[in-house]
């Protein structure tokens, strides 16, 4: 079993494309950010630069697993075999600081334990959860049990500031960072990936969707402000999101649950998505 760690996006492409496109549900956010970071720039998540590596089960064989950072945030695993995450925790504590700074890691929960394990033991790091998550696929789209009023439409430039103002109230109630949110939603604008629920000519909630890669397309943030839920606004514009890219092409339209949240995981399974596996986040401290 061998991993090669690597600070190219291009040959990262090239060795772990294929397998990435060939589970893009696992592999949905390695698949999302190495396309941002080939589009927008490798300093788009961060002045520092992004590190990958591929893994194959057998020299010469093919990869079967894989990683990428966008430092400051932490390393993402694909779909991969537990020993192969015990095995990438060794590497990049052998590596050190010279290759990377690890300060958790997420991904598929068996993958990320597997590495947690290995980094306490080689490390010494403790180790806390962050992030849990459950990861959903699109089954058959059904319309909300409880349609509410209004329509949907995709953002417009004039939105603009809104949208700004929701995405920077999302993630500060999901705990979440974001280097630079008006980049962010500018490119969604323009790539026609922030979709609007209007009631009353209003806009009452929002939905993101990533483009299509691979036959896949993962819908978020999802977001209504806290004085308007309860309407099913939210189920309401991520059923017509998840529209929107089926009609783009999409074969795989995913999403991500906080599994502490009842509400979310419930009607998004109202409206047809179907739990895949579950993803965690670690943090590490130094003992």
């Amino acid at each position: 079993m061998t991993w090669t760690l690597s600070t190219s996006l291009d040959d990262f492409r090239g060795q772990a494309g294929e397998f990435l496109a060939s589970r893009p549900a696992e592999n949905t956010v390695l698949l999302t950010i190495a396309h941002r970071l080939a589009e927008a720039g490798l300093d788009v998540f961060g002045e520092r630069p992004p590190v990958f590596g591929w893994w194959r089960g057998e020299e010469g064989g093919p990869v079967e697993g894989a990683f990428l950072q966008t430092p400051p945030f932490p390393p993402r695993l694909s779909f991969m075999p537990p020993a192969a995450a015990a095995e990438l925790a060794v590497r990049l504590a052998e590596a050190g600081s010279g290759f990377t700074e690890v300060t958790g890691i997420g991904g598929g929960a068996d993958a990320v334990r597997a590495f947690g394990e290995a980094w306490t033991a080689a490390t010494g790091a403790g180790q806390t959860v962050s992030v849990s998550e459950r990861l959903y696929r699109l089954g058959e789209l059904t319309d909300p049990p409880r349609p509410p009023a209004g329509r949907h439409r995709l953002a417009e430039p004039a939105d603009r500031e809104l949208a700004i103002r929701w995405y920077c109230e999302f993630l500060s109630e999901a705990k979440v960072r974001l280097p630079d949110v008006p980049k962010a939603v500018d490119e969604k604008i323009a790539n026609g990936g922030l979709h609007l629920w209007e009631d009353d000519g209003r806009p009452v909630s929002f939905a993101g969707t990533s483009p299509v890669l691979a036959g896949m397309s993962r819908i978020g943030p999802v977001y209504t402000p806290v004085d308007l839920r309860g309407h099913g606004y939210a189920s309401a514009v991520t059923a017509a999101a998840s529209a929107h890219v089926l009609g783009l092409g999409a074969q795989e339209v995913l999403l991500y649950t906080d599994l502490s949240n009842p509400i979310s995981n419930s009607i998004y399974q109202q409206i047809g998505y179907r739990a895949v596996e579950d993803a965690v986040v670690l943090d590490f401290e130094a003992r």
